[in-house]
């Protein structure tokens, strides 16, 4: 019988105009198109909710949630990827969807690239359900890639 190790906890909290630049480390070693500066700054001032994952005072991921009317679209998580694998992710989805129920939102959506298989069992994992495709969604060098779209009920 083999052990079942435990991640470490991250701790939580909401983002911040000072932890852009933190955060920005991390998506720009993240994905190849990261998002700028500018969106995460336009998504805090038009009031998202950003959350930040630390562990020991380290940011080491961040996620970005739009909520309204019962709905929520989960925009951006992640992980630094040196630390992916380890259950932080699961950890910081844990505390998105405890935020969405506690704002009363009913329904998370999500898209996901086709390529990201591992993303795709996490959400499935925690219920997601795959509703729809929206084709070259992801910009990827000097093509596009396809995104799947995930839904799950929070009722």
């Amino acid at each position: 019988m083999s052990a079942v190790i435990k991640p470490d906890e991250i701790s939580c909290r909401e983002m911040t105009r000072q932890d852009l630049g933190a955060v920005m480390k991390i998506e720009t070693i993240a994905y190849k198109h990261a998002w700028t500066r500018g969106i995460f700054r336009d998504c805090l001032q038009a009031g998202y909710i950003g959350i930040i994952a630390e562990q020991e005072s380290s940011i080491i991921g961040y996620a970005m949630l739009s909520a309204a009317a019962g709905e929520a679209h989960l925009l951006n998580i992640c992980i630094h990827p040196h630390l992916q694998g380890r259950g932080y992710g699961r950890q910081l989805l844990d505390r998105l969807i405890a935020i969405a129920r506690e704002r009363s939102v009913e329904t998370l959506f999500l898209e996901v690239r086709a390529s990201n298989v591992v993303a795709q069992q996490l959400y499935l994992d925690y219920g997601f359900n795959e509703i729809g495709f929206r084709p070259n969604y992801y910009p990827d060098g000097d093509k596009r890639e396809d995104a799947l779209v995930y839904v799950m009920s929070l009722l």
